[in-house]
């Protein structure tokens, strides 16, 4: 579906990004057809009878701006001083989620529905005025740089970031394929600030994955972001999967940030009965709107596998089959987003974009994740070394001096079964022994230093662990409980 000179007027949102995204991928959006001007009447329409602003209120406006450009001791550009009056009024409602997107940054937010973006790969809100990463997307250069959900964004290329809106930072950290960003992140747990280089690339990814494991019984869809033809994709994987003979199912949702309403009422719907809710939007007067399934149900257990980074629409499906369909809540507690946004693009006419919050979404039986996310049923937690940072690389790490850099070379070492007597950032002469035999075992000279090709190595090394499904204890969990109930004849 393309959306290239379309006529749309408004965009639902249910999205965890309080503007734009680091990666600029897509937006969710439950798209709403134009229809003579519908979307000024709802962008102006009011109980009350109307928000047009006042004569007072136009004259008092008026009266800044021409003060500005008749007084003001520099020239000044009449866009920018009208742009900054709006981002005022939106950034005075207090919500990182309602925000005004001038025409550039509109223009890249409606062209990453497309699912194709150049960045980083890392979805960014604010969170008590700071820039926080809500998930790295699988496969992309933040995950692989160590990037985690709940990162705070110090700086970018030394410039900080702090007191910025979200859209200026941003635009700080988005730029063209195969440029550099250097980036300070400021983690929990951590001392010391971290430094991480990334490296920026296209990011063009399938959303949905899915896999048989015949030895258990069990069939795996994960989802990485509710786009537009997820749906469709988790409609094909299923049938296979039940095809197959699939006695139970996990659906993983870990990392994934929302994405499309609709998308996730489809997913949800085949295994939640005719008529049950499935999610309820709740308006500034407190009416609730249900959406109720029109599906049949499935007599297979399902478990649902999310953590910190699982925002949004994901959380919406976890609620759906939580509360609609019995399933179990696997890993960590989600994110914690429960509000829906409204984007408008032709209200301003001049291609900018206004996007607000206009609802909270709840579960079907009434409950508000906002702030607090899902908790699981059977809490997993993943081993340190499968959110340690990469190490910089800026120079060699050397017995007997401290950093964040050799904590996370120890995490590192651990992960791969090398003894370490600490992991707080001081070279020991039991890390410096682990290093050396590493390297012995990675063919490399035994100095007992971590330059740059060691630190390669033990990377790379890591990375082959973690993206082996054996090592997945998450996901091994999700599967023991779903075959405890097959066991249990549930």
């Amino acid at each position: 579906m393309q959306f290239k000179g379309r006529t749309v007027a408004a965009f639902i949102l249910l999205t965890i990004t309080a503007t734009v995204l680091v990666t600029l991928t897509f937006a969710d959006r439950w798209i709403l057809l134009e229809s003579g001007g519908a979307a000024a009447g709802a962008a102006s329409s009011d109980k009350s009878g109307g928000v047009a602003i006042s004569e007072k209120e136009l004259n008092k406006l008026n009266a800044v701006v021409e003060l500005i450009e008749t007084k003001y001791f520099r020239d000044t550009d009449r866009t920018k001083v009208l742009d900054g009056a709006i981002k005022g009024m939106m950034e005075s409602l207090g919500d990182p989620y309602s925000v005004y997107m001038e025409k550039d940054v509109a223009q890249h937010f409606s062209e990453s529905v497309e699912g194709s973006f150049t960045g980083i790969g890392a979805e960014v809100t604010l969170v008590d005025n700071k820039v926080t990463v809500v998930s790295p997307i699988k496969g992309s250069p933040a995950e692989r740089a160590g990037v985690q959900a709940k990162d705070v964004l110090l700086s970018v290329n030394g410039e900080q970031l702090h007191g910025l809106t979200l859209n200026d930072a941003v635009a700080k950290i988005r730029g063209p394929k195969g440029s550099k960003v250097k980036l300070s992140i400021q983690r929990a747990g951590a001392s010391q600030p971290i430094q991480l280089v990334i490296v920026r690339d296209d990011i063009d990814y399938e959303t949905v994955y899915a896999h048989y494991r015949k030895e258990d019984g069990v069939g795996v869809i994960e989802i990485r972001q509710f786009s537009l033809n997820t749906g469709e994709r988790f409609e094909e994987e299923l049938a296979k999967l039940e095809e197959q003979g699939m006695k139970g199912l996990v659906i993983d949702v870990r990392n994934n940030p929302g994405g499309v309403l609709p998308v996730v009422v489809s997913v949800a719907q085949p295994f939640i009965p005719k008529g049950q809710p499935i999610v309820q939007v709740e308006d500034r007067d407190g009416e609730r709107d249900k959406t109720l399934s029109k599906g049949t149900g499935k007599k297979y257990p399902v478990a649902v596998l999310m953590n910190k980074g699982s925002a949004s629409a994901s959380e919406v499906l976890a609620g759906a089959l939580k509360e609609g369909a019995n399933a179990i809540l696997v890993g960590e507690t989600s994110f914690g987003k429960g509000t829906v946004q409204v984007s408008y693009d032709k209200a301003t006419g001049d291609g900018s974009l206004l996007k607000m919050t206009i609802a909270k979404w709840l579960t079907p039986l009434g409950n508000w994740v906002h702030e607090k996310g899902l908790k699981p049923d059977v809490e997993v937690l993943p081993p340190d070394y499968y959110t340690v940072a990469r190490l910089s690389k800026a120079k060699t790490l050397e017995p007997d001096t401290i950093g964040e850099d050799i904590r996370s070379m120890q995490i590192m070492l651990s992960g791969l079964g090398y003894e370490t007597d600490r992991k707080d950032g001081y070279f020991s002469a039991a890390t410096e022994k682990s290093v050396k035999s590493f390297q012995r075992a990675a063919g490399l000279s035994a100095t007992g230093k971590v330059d740059k090709k060691t630190a390669e190595k033990l990377e790379e090394k890591l990375l082959d662990k973690i993206q082996d499904e054996k090592n997945d204890a998450q996901l091994a969990k999700a599967v023991s409980t779903l075959k405890e109930k097959l066991g249990n004849g549930q």
